[in-house]
């Protein structure tokens, strides 16, 4: 059965979810990333290559990282970009996702940058716009954030230069995060060989061992010996019953403190995908002292939005 995400020729057509992909395609957007980071330090930060592309962002769900980077992306790329403020727009009286869709491919949409609380609404959307159009999915529900997964990659691939023989560790809310979905795929696929997910019972999915990473409860014996540690938000929100006692006990537990990091290699790198809750899954010494690299994350993102957007747009 062909890949949704790949074209006839094999090309990328729409990012819809890192799992499935081709190790090749993911160095190709890693590699094209790296030759767009002097674009963003550049006095005018500007490249012609989406010239006339006209790029919606539909973020059904709030966000500001990650719809600012996506604007700040097409923007460098010269795409004009249209934001919609779907809490007030025609989906709130009644109108379908697609008919939505379909209205604004009728303004000539390129491309689509969909955040959906549904699982597989970037998919359904992809399964029904014109084969010019092209969708990334910037987060549907607990499924996949594949640009995320993708910037948090990169950050590694930059500071430890190769995947082989890298421990990398990802603690805490892993049962409702869509981004440590992807970055295990993303990993996995690039050839990591231990990958590890540290949090409590009620956090871990059931049967995530399948999906090629080690299972620790105990933060300090899960950390030992690590390259990357990469910190989870609590998802509030997404929690359904009483899966925590409390924050306070879930950070004596599982939060990220100079006492426990020093358990990871003397080099290893701390990352968040943002937004960080201080004193519940970080301590504040450990998100701002010499091992995190969490605001890199951030500038590397705008670098790994634009290497994916002129990727489909030349395919």
């Amino acid at each position: 059965m062909r890949n949704p995400q790949l074209n006839g020729d094999g090309k990328l057509q729409h990012l819809l979810t890192i799992e499935g992909l081709p190790r090749e395609i993911l160095v190709h957007i890693l590699d094209t990333a790296a030759s767009f980071i002097g674009v963003t330090e550049r006095e005018v930060k500007k490249v012609p290559l989406l010239r006339g592309k006209s790029v919606f962002n539909l973020f059904f769900e709030p966000s500001t990282r990650t719809r600012t980077t996506f604007e700040i992306a097409a923007k460098r790329l010269s795409a004009d970009v249209i934001n919609l403020n779907i809490t007030v727009s025609s989906s709130t009286k009644g109108e379908t996702l697609l008919d939505t869709v379909d209205n604004l491919c009728a303004m000539h949409a390129d491309m689509f940058v969909v955040r959906h609380s549904s699982s597989g609404a970037a998919h359904l959307i992809a399964s029904h716009v014109a084969p010019h159009v092209h969708v990334i999915n910037a987060g549907d529900g607990r499924h996949a954030h594949p640009t995320q997964g993708l910037l948090d990659i990169y950050t590694i691939r930059h500071y430890k230069k190769d995947f082989t023989g890298l421990s990398v560790a990802i603690v805490g809310d892993v049962l409702h995060s869509r981004v440590a979905r992807s970055l295990i795929h993303g990993l996995t696929t690039l050839g990591a060989p231990d990958v590890r997910v540290i949090g409590p019972r009620t956090l871990l999915p059931t049967g995530v061992e399948q999906l090629g990473v080690s299972v620790h409860h105990d933060m300090r014996e899960g950390l030992a010996g690590c390259d990357v540690v990469v910190m989870l938000r609590l998802q509030n929100e997404r929690m359904k019953g009483p899966l925590l006692p409390s924050a306070q006990e879930f950070f004596k537990s599982y939060g990220l403190t100079p006492q426990k990091l020093v358990l990871a290699k003397p080099d290893a790198i701390v990352m968040h995908p943002g937004p960080m809750n201080r004193g519940v899954e970080i301590d504040s010494s450990v998100a701002d002292g010499p091992h995190s690299v969490i605001l890199p994350q951030v500038t590397f993102g705008i670098a790994v939005r634009m290497a994916v957007m002129s990727i489909l747009a030349g395919n």
